[in-house]
């Protein structure tokens, strides 16, 4: 859905890839832009972080009040912001620093026309669905993450096809002999699943799309359902019995090894990013 503003930004907080942005030069001019203008902001860098909840940032540090979060970096550094700061509700303003930017639209030259226009009251937020996906082996949660681009199972180790049972609603709807599955929210349809084969969606709507990648099959396209819908993803063993091992990954990183007999439930997240 796309929501019409409401109020007058003055409260920015900044979240710089310090990769994209090595001595803060810029970073450092966007700042004093703000600050000339009377706006308060502040800053932090996005480093990984390899222990902790959060990827990048740390949702507790935003001030509270906050009515705009500037991302500088790129789409990863706008997918791993988004995931950690959810919980605030706060729109997010993507500014690329990279090379490509699906996400983050607003390049260096025009960031200063941009931030104008969140002065002049001047924007419109939209709001874009996120995926839980949840890691279950039996009826134990052994894992849990949220994605706004998308989920993605692959397989691990040698060259080999894996065994997939996907079902809709606990009905059965297909049964796949590929390298992996993609289950990606609209924003997501320009990532992985295009490059898998799957439709580019209007990011905005409310729908959910699987595309299998390289499925050992003729006429093997993807399908769309509902964001309403609950996928639940079963991995079968592989040839002889043997236990198959995958990778679960979201939003490309918080990658996770899965199992044969484990299963994982995909559905629309409560949470959206703005």
């Amino acid at each position: 859905a796309r929501l019409r503003k409401a109020e007058e930004m003055d409260k920015f907080y900044i979240i710089t890839n310090r990769d994209k942005d090595q001595n803060l030069r810029f970073t450092e001019e966007i700042v004093q832009y703000l600050k000339d203008h009377g706006k308060k902001c502040q800053v932090q860098q996005a480093e990984r972080k390899t222990e902790g909840t959060y990827h990048y940032t740390d949702p507790e540090l935003i001030p509270e009040g906050t009515q705009c979060i500037l991302v500088l970096g790129g789409d990863g550094t706008l997918l791993q912001a988004s995931r950690d700061v959810v919980h605030r509700e706060i729109p997010m303003l993507g500014v690329n620093l990279g090379t490509l930017g699906f996400l983050a639209e607003i390049d260096k030259p025009s960031i200063y026309a941009a931030l104008d226009k969140l002065f002049a009251d001047d924007y419109e937020i939209e709001e874009r669905m996120m995926l839980t996906g949840t890691v279950w082996r039996g009826d134990k949660i052994i894992g849990q993450d949220v994605a706004l681009n998308d989920i993605v199972l692959s397989r691990k180790g040698n060259l080999r096809i894996i065994h997939f049972n996907v079902y809709v609603n606990g009905t059965l709807l297909n049964s796949y002999e590929a390298d992996g599955i993609v289950i990606s929210t609209p924003t997501g349809s320009t990532a992985y699943n295009l490059s898998a084969g799957g439709p580019i969606v209007e990011p905005t709507a409310s729908l959910v799309v699987i595309t299998p990648i390289c499925s050992h099959a003729l006429n093997t396209s993807s399908i769309v359902l509902s964001a309403e819908d609950e996928i639940r993803i079963e991995i079968g063993e592989g040839r002889h019995g043997r236990s198959e091992e995958m990778y679960i990954s979201f939003d490309g990183t918080d990658t996770r090894e899965i199992v044969t007999g484990q299963t994982v439930t995909i559905r629309r997240s409560a949470m959206i990013t703005k």
